[in-house]
Order: structure tokens, then sequence, then C-alpha cells
């Protein structure tokens, strides 16, 4: 099985498939890479390399107890791109995922970086305060914490219904989606899925998203109940310089996996390779 192992020895896991010019997708949270095969198998069927890896202590990565800070996130993923010597790359980001990305650039620049795509992205920052009133409360990360401690597996069947906008009238997200979402969400270690939600949380990105200097595609949902739209695409749109904006009617947080906006997006992200 492919790994790469860390300055700090942690293996992180990876699929690797297609030839050509390398594209490297970073899954969310409570997730792995396997929420980006549809996207993998499209991106290596146009002619590119499609990577995507498990963030440590998800998936088959090594289920370590710490780490689970966005300066460790991004400094991993520094060492599977240089790892792989991978050049000339589009790092295309899910959810926290997008963190990862902009902690990236900002603590290792974009030599190695052709463009970037942000999906559903927590930048620049998720917590509610007098400088971001559009935010998610306090209130509301404590409540997921306390959910994951008390009984993690319904958590995160319950968790799935507003993951995928499954409690909205005319929602085309399948029982398939939130079983996935499950299955994936349960190879967590229980430490990261609790740590992972106050680094989150709190981490601001300004200063990252500040050294963008790439093509940047940014994709959000405007009904999405998992990271508000007006407290971060929308602001992360305005921030880096240029990028490219499209926000989804009706689309959840998992639009990479909910038919119909799956398609959508998988089109989008070839065009914008294609450039």
């Amino acid at each position: 099985m492919p790994f790469v192992t860390t300055r700090d020895g942690v293996e992180i896991f990876y699929k690797d498939w297609g030839h050509g010019r390398p594209v490297v997708f970073i899954h969310g949270w409570p997730l792995s890479g396997d929420a980006w095969q549809d996207q993998l198998k499209a991106v290596a069927d146009a002619g590119f390399r499609g990577i995507a890896h498990d963030r440590r202590g998800h998936g088959r990565s090594t289920p370590v107890f710490d780490g689970y800070d966005f300066d460790t996130f991004a400094d991993d993923l520094d060492d599977l791109i240089t790892g792989l010597d991978l050049r000339d790359v589009t790092l295309v980001a899910h959810s926290m995922g997008g963190g990862e990305l902009a902690r990236y650039i900002g603590r290792h620049g974009t030599e190695r970086v052709r463009s970037a795509v942000l999906l559903s992205a927590i930048p620049p920052i998720m917590l509610q305060g007098p400088d971001n009133p559009e935010g998610v409360p306090q209130k509301a990360f404590d409540e997921i914490k306390a959910g994951i401690l008390a009984e993690r597996s319904q958590f995160w069947k319950d968790t799935s219904e507003a993951f995928f906008g499954a409690n909205r009238e005319g929602s085309r997200a399948t029982q398939g989606n939130r079983d996935a979402f499950w299955l994936m969400a349960m190879d967590e270690t229980i430490e990261g899925a609790v740590a992972c939600v106050d680094a989150f949380a709190a981490t601001d990105f300004h200063a990252d998203l500040a050294k963008f200097d790439v093509p940047t595609l940014v994709v959000h949902g405007d009904d999405d109940q998992i990271v508000p739209f007006a407290a971060t695409g929308a602001k992360t749109a305005k921030l880096v310089e240029d990028a490219e904006l499209k926000v989804y009617e009706g689309g959840s947080h998992g639009i990479a996996l909910v038919p119909g906006d799956k398609e959508k997006f998988t089109k989008d992200l070839l065009e914008f390779l294609a450039k």
C-alpha cells in the first residue's frame, strides 16, 4: 500500500491514479481520501494524475493521538508533495481541507503550486466573533464535541443529514451518501474527531489567504448548513486576488458527493484544470 512517512514518523496513506499534471485532493472532516473517488477517476480519465491522501488519524493513515492542528496538517501535505516530488500541482480541498490548503500556502508558498480549488471550505475563519458575525457560535462547536464523545456512531449518522442537505425538500442526497459518510467518519480516531473541531473552529486563515498568488476557484453551496457561505466562501473570494467564485444554488456541504451537484462540480473542476 502506498504511504509517505512524515518528518515525525506518521505514515500518510494516499491513492495515486493516472498520469500527467498532478491534482492533489484534500478531504474534509471527518472523512478520508475515499470521499474524492469520483473526482479522482474523472481527472485520471482526463489525462491528469489524481492523488488523494488520508489525513493523519483518518482512514488508513497512522491513528496518532496528537498533531491535529493546521501547521501539522500543512507540513504533512508538504511531506506528501515533496516526497512524491510533485510540481505544477493543482490543490483541491473540501471543507476543513481548505484550511490545510491555505495553511500549506501560508507556510510553504506556491513554488510547487499551479492553482487552487476551495470547495465548501472553512477559510478565512469559522468561529463567530465581533469581526465575523456570520460565523458559527462557539456553543455549536461545543455541542459537536459533546455528541462525538457521548456516542459518536449515532452522532455521525445524525450529522450526515445536514451535511448532505437530506433534511431539505427535494434533496437528491442518497442513503448511500449518508452511509459512506458514516463509514469514513468511523475510521477517524475519536481524539482526532474532537481535536479537529477546535482546530477548524478557531484557526484564522486571513494571513494565509493573503499569500495566494495562483489562480483560485472558490465553489460553495448557498445552503451549506455546516460551513456557512456568508462567513467563509463569500469572504475568501474577496480576499484572494482575482479568485473565481461559483455559488451552487441550494448546494449542500457535500457538493462533491450528492448526485447532480457532484457532476456539476466535476465539470467545473475539469474546465478549471484545462485553463
